[in-house]
C-alpha cells in the first residue's frame, strides 16, 4: 500500500476550503519571551485555527492552555510537561469539560524508541456501589437519567486526572509536578476572560449549579453567569494545585481533601431553595487511597501504509476505530466519489459500533476479545455486510468473533440498539516537541458540568462519569455495573505513525461521537486527500448503530439528498443539554518528513481552538 496522500477528492476539497474562508483568525505579530507570546491582563490571547513551523507544536480548544503549553516548550520542557500544563489550564477555563475531578486517556509516543505507551486514567466505581445503584430505593424504579442521575453523588467515580499527571510525569516528563502546573496556577490567579461558549454553557446549567452553594458561588457570581468579556478568578483551585505541587498527589487521594470529597459526594451540600433531587453516591477513603492507573499496551491497527495507534479498554476508541479502518481498507476509498465514499464511511461506523455494545468493557471484570475485534480476517467478513447500492437497516447485529473466516454469507441478523448515555462534553489536546515526542490526551469531567458539584473551597467539579455504565444492570452487559470497573468510554486519542515516525496525532470530545469524529478525519485526510485543516472543517456525520445518521447542518445540506437516495436517514445534530449543533471539538498535529509540524484546532465549533508552533515557518 501508498502511504502518499493526495487530493483525490477535488469537489470535497473544494468545499471544505470554502467553509473555511475566513474562519481562522489572521495572527498579528506576537511579543514572545521565554514564556510564550504576551497578553495584556483582562484580554484574551488569540484564537489561531492553523500554525506552522518547526521546534514544537501545541492544539488545544482554548488559548489560554495553548499558550501554557507552548510556555513549557520554549522553556525547554517536553511534550509531557507541556501536555500537563496545558491539561491544568483547562481546568481552569474549560472546567465543566475537565479537571481534577475527572479522568481520561494519554497517549505518548516516544522519539528515542519509536514506541507509543497509554496511560489509562478513567475514573472507577466505588466499591461499595451496587449493580443497582441506579434504582431508587424509595421507588424501586430506575432514576431518571436526568436530572437525578447526571446531578447526583450516584455518578461520581473516583478521579483518576492527578495521578495520570503524576505518572506521565514520572515516566516522559522532565518537569516536577509542581514547575508543571505552575502556568495553571498563573491563570487561575490572575483569571481568564469569559468568552459565549463559556457564559452559554453556564447558563445551560444554571439551575444545577444552583443546587449547591459552592458551585453557585464560583460560576454564578451575583446570581447570574459571568458576563461575556469580564474575567473569572479561581483563587481555590490556584491554592489546591500549590497543594499538589507541594505535597504530591497523595493530598489529593489521601488526608482532607479526600474526606471532603467523600463527604460531598456521600452527603450532597445543596441549597435549601433547589427542588433538585440529588441521590447520594458511595465514594470512600479506601477508594481513593486505592486508585491506581494502569499502564497498557495501545491498540494498532495498519491502514493503508500507515500504523494507526489507538486507546485500548476500558476505552472503546482504539477497538472500534481501528475496526471500521479495518472494514474500510477493504474497499478504494480514495476513487470513489464522495457520497460513496461517505456511504461506506457510515456503514463501516454501524458496523464496528455493534461489535462494540456486545463485546468492549473494562478488561479486568470483562473478556475483551481485542485481537478478534483487530483481526483483518474478522473486518473482512464484517466488510460483507456493506452493499454499496443502499444501506443497510440498523440496528446491526454484532458480528461472531468465536468463528469468523473472512468469507461473506448470505445471513442478515438484527441487533439492537446500545445504550448510550455519553454526553459530549470532553476536551482533547495535542502536543509534539522539539525532540519528536508527541502527547494525545483526551480528558473529561463527562456531562458538562459534570456532577454539578464544586469541591467547597477547591475550586473543581466532581466527575459524574458513572452514568457511562449502562443505566439498567443485565449480567450480559459489557458495560453493566460493578464495583471497582471502570465505565467504558468512546475517548479516542489516536497517534498515526509512518515508517515509525509521527504522522498525525488527533482526537476530540464528544462522547461516543468521538469515535466518528476522529475516524471521518482519518478518512478525510487519509482517503480523500484533504489537508488537515481541511480534515477538520468539514461537516461531520456520525453513525453509532442506529436508524438515524445524526449529522451537522452543513453536511445535511451538502450531502444529504444523495446519501438519502442510498438509504440514510440523516437527522441535525444538538443534545439534550444544550442547543448546540456542532459534533465534536477536533485538535491535531501533523508532521512532514522534515519536521516540520501543522497544528490544527478547530475554526469555528466550540467557539474555535487555538493552535500554536514554538517557532514559526516564515
Amino acid at each position: 500500500m501508498t502511504t502518499s496522500v493526495r487530493i483525490r477528492s477535488t469537489a470535497l476539497a473544494a468545499t471544505c476550503a470554502l467553509a473555511l474562508t475566513g474562519l481562522f483568525l489572521t495572527p498579528g505579530a506576537e511579543a514572545t519571551g521565554r514564556h510564550g507570546p504576551h497578553h495584556p491582563p483582562g484580554k484574551q490571547p488569540p484564537k489561531v485555527a492553523t500554525a506552522t513551523g518547526f521546534g514544537g507544536a501545541v492544539s488545544t480548544v482554548d488559548p489560554e492552555a495553548t499558550q501554557a503549553a507552548l510556555g513549557v516548550l520554549r522553556s525547554g520542557g517536553n511534550a509531557t510537561d507541556a501536555a500537563v500544563a496545558a491539561a491544568a489550564t483547562l481546568g481552569v477555563t474549560e472546567p465543566y469539560s475537565a479537571g481534577l475531578g475527572g479522568g481520561g486517556y494519554f497517549v505518548h509516543y516516544d522519539a528515542r524508541t519509536q514506541r507509543v505507551s497509554t496511560i489509562d486514567g478513567r475514573e472507577t466505581a466505588p466499591a461499595a456501589m451496587p449493580n443497582d445503584a441506579f434504582i431508587d430505593p424509595a421507588t424501586g424504579a430506575p432514576y431518571r437519567f436526568t436530572p437525578e442521575l447526571v446531578t447526583s453523588g450516584v455518578s461520581v467515580g473516583v478521579p483518576g486526572t492527578p495521578a495520570t499527571w503524576q505518572r506521565a510525569l514520572d515516566k516522559w516528563g522532565t518537569f516536577n509536578l509542581r514547575r508543571a502546573l505552575a502556568p495553571a496556577v498563573k491563570v487561575a490567579q490572575r483569571g481568564f476572560v469569559v468568552d459565549e461558549t463559556f457564559r452559554q454553557q453556564t447558563l445551560d446549567n444554571k439551575v444545577r449549579f444552583e443546587a449547591f452553594p459552592a458551585t453557585s458561588r464560583l460560576f454564578l457570581p451575583r446570581g447570574d453567569a459571568p458576563r461575556v468579556g469580564s474575567t473569572l478568578r479561581n483563587p481555590d483551585l490556584a491554592r489546591t494545585y500549590q497543594m499538589l505541587g507541594t505535597r504530591g498527589v497523595n493530598s489529593f487521594y489521601r488526608g482532607a481533601l479526600a474526606e471532603l470529597m467523600v463527604d460531598v459526594v456521600r452527603k450532597p451540600r445543596t441549597s435549601s431553595t433547589t427542588a433538585l433531587p440529588v441521590p447520594p453516591g458511595f465514594l470512600s477513603t479506601a477508594d481513593l487511597r486505592g486508585y491506581r492507573v494502569r499502564e497498557q499496551r495501545p491498540t494498532s491497527v495498519g491502514y493503508r501504509g500507515f500504523q494507526v495507534f489507538g486507546m485500548a479498554p476500558s476505552s472503546s476508541g482504539g477497538t472500534t476505530v481501528g475496526e471500521a479502518l479495518n472494514i474500510l481498507e477493504r474497499f478504494d476509498l480514495g476513487d470513489m466519489d464522495e457520497t460513496q465514499a461517505l456511504h461506506h464511511y457510515l456503514e463501516a461506523s454501524a458496523l464496528s459500533f455493534a461489535d462494540r455494545g456486545a463485546y468492549v468493557g473494562d478488561p479486568r471484570f470483562v473478556d475483551v476479545p481485542v485481537a478478534d475485534l483487530l483481526s483483518d480476517r474478522f473486518a473482512a467478513e464484517r466488510a460483507c455486510g456493506i452493499d454499496p447500492e443502499a444501506a443497510s437497516t440498523k440496528p446491526l447485529a454484532a458480528g461472531d468473533v468465536t468463528s469468523y473466516d473472512g468469507v461473506c454469507d448470505d445471513r442478515a441478523r438484527a441487533g439492537e440498539v446500545d445504550a448510550d448515555t455519553e454526553n459530549i462534553s470532553t476536551t482533547h489536546l495535542t502536543v509534539a516537541d522539539r525532540w519528536g515526542n508527541v502527547v494525545a490526551y483526551t480528558l473529561t469531567i463527562e456531562q458538562t458540568g459534570g456532577s454539578g458539584q464544586v469541591v467547597p473551597g477547591h475550586g473543581f467539579l466532581l466527575n459524574n462519569e458513572l452514568t457511562d455504565f449502562s443505566t439498567v444492570y443485565d449480567a450480559d452487559d459489557p458495560n453493566r455495573i460493578q464495583p471497582g470497573k471502570r465505565p467504558r468510554s468512546s475517548m479516542s486519542p489516536t497517534i498515526v505513525l509512518r515508517q515509525g515516525k509521527p504522522f498525525l496525532a488527533l482526537g476530540s470530545p464528544g462522547g461516543s461521537t468521538i469515535i466518528t469524529t476522529v475516524l471521518q478525519m482519518l478518512v478525510n485526510r487519509i482517503d480523500l486527500g484533504l489537508s488537515i485543516p481541511e480534515a477538520i472543517a468539514a461537516p461531520r456525520a456520525t453513525q453509532r448503530n442506529t436508524a438515524n445518521v445524526t449529522a451537522e447542518p452543513a453536511f445535511i445540506d451538502r450531502y444529504g439528498p444523495p446519501l438519502t437516495a442510498l438509504g440514510h436517514r440523516l437527522v441535525p445534530s444538538g443534545d439534550s443539554f444544550t442547543s448546540a449543533a456542532e459534533i465534536g471539538a477536533a485538535t491535531a498535529i501533523e508532521f512532514d518528513r522534515r519536521g516540520r509540524m501543522t497544528a490544527v484546532a478547530e475554526p469555528v465549533r466550540r467557539g474555535g481552538g487555538a493552535a500554536g508552533v514554538v517557532w514559526r515557518q516564515r
